[in-house]
């Protein structure tokens, strides 16, 4: 339902609820159920002095007026996350790689990484490395030895050129020749699966031993995972790489979903919604990724960014990307942040609690 409280008690309300929040970490916390607040201390960079920042997220820039999404932080129920620390990231993998493999919602996600350990930073020194042909950028904390690096990649399985046309096979990975040895691994497909018409860069789906003009994208999307699972379980070391996936981003083009049945995007969203969850469907792929996460036999942590992510009405670029209206992606400082803090927390869980 749409809420009748006004926005600048809506505010105050955030307000209250951030200063009762708790700030001890407590073990075995689901970090991912919780709700946003307000912090007077975000965001955790200045757009401004970001070198890294592309003009595709950053709505500031762009000409976004209005500032109050950029001062929220996500409070877990019950406890709290570590803020991110670069200096302590930078020497926690020092001599390491860390890699988003993914779509544009990836690159979101690693411009944030980047952002936030500059901010923390300044003065670290680093070198590009970029590859037209492997479509990776790689960024280099020279005096760490930390390489940050991003794998443009749709769909994690192949897309094959053969004589009728370009095949996507749901059965075949060959990329994965790029993550092995890295460290730390962050994976993400769905933004493209329903891509139909031009923007389409398949013309058939093989499946097995057979190929398809088409067939249902969120069924072809959960065997593309298993088919990644499966690589992951026969080349990644458990000893040598961290495996993350980023979840399912998801966008706002319909009110209706979030209980504004006027509100034709995310055009106008000013503050995110003050529930817990979010009163509309969560995205039909959130329950075929878990599912075929469940096939894997080596640790994957699942980065559940979806509901926090669906709380965030406010969170996109509209009219101050590049598309004409984008609720798709994220505006940058802005909600990627969290999904890095949730993933700097993750990181290094195991070896803090020990």
């Amino acid at each position: 339902m749409k809420s009748n409280i006004k926005p600048n008690l809506q505010v105050f309300f955030l307000i209250i609820i951030s200063i009762l929040s708790p700030s001890v970490v407590a073990i075995g916390c689901d970090v991912f159920q919780g709700n946003w607040i307000v912090d007077e201390s975000y965001p955790l960079y200045n757009v401004s002095t970001c070198p890294f920042l592309e003009k595709e997220f950053n709505c500031v820039n762009n000409g976004r007026p209005d500032l109050m999404y950029l001062k929220f932080r996500w409070q877990p129920h019950g406890c709290s996350l570590s803020r991110f620390d670069g200096p302590n990231f930078l020497e926690k993998l020092r001599g390491k790689t860390i890699m988003f493999v993914g779509d544009s919602l990836s690159r979101n996600q690693w411009l944030s990484m980047l952002c936030m350990i500059h901010s923390s930073m300044p003065s670290a020194t680093y070198a590009v490395n970029i590859s037209v042909i492997q479509d990776t950028t790689t960024f280099t904390f020279s005096d760490y030895g930390l390489k940050v690096a991003y794998h443009h990649n749709l769909y994690l399985v192949d897309i094959v050129k053969q004589r009728i046309g370009r095949v996507l096979k749901l059965d075949s990975l060959t990329a994965g020749k790029l993550w092995l040895d890295v460290d730390y691994l962050v994976f993400n497909t769905w933004h493209w699966w329903n891509r139909r018409g031009a923007n389409q860069p398949f013309d058939y789906i093989e499946d097995g031993s057979r190929i398809y003009k088409d067939m249902d994208r969120v069924v072809a999307f959960g065997k593309a995972v298993v088919t990644w699972g499966r690589w992951v379980d026969a080349n990644l070391s458990v000893n040598k790489t961290k495996v993350f996936f980023q979840g399912i981003s998801p966008s706002h083009y319909n009110g209706s979903d979030w209980g504004e049945p006027k509100a034709r995007s995310c055009s106008g969203q000013k503050i995110p919604l003050l529930t817990t969850t979010y009163p509309g469907a969560s995205p039909p792929a959130l329950a075929v990724l878990k599912n075929s996460l469940q096939t894997i036999k080596r640790p994957v942590t699942l980065l559940d960014i979806t509901n926090l992510s669906l709380l965030r009405i406010d969170g996109h670029p509209s009219a101050y990307g590049l598309a004409a209206v984008d609720c798709s992606h994220w505006c940058l400082a802005g909600v990627p942040d969290t999904w890095n803090v949730l993933l700097y927390n993750l990181m290094f869980q195991e070896n803090d609690n020990s």
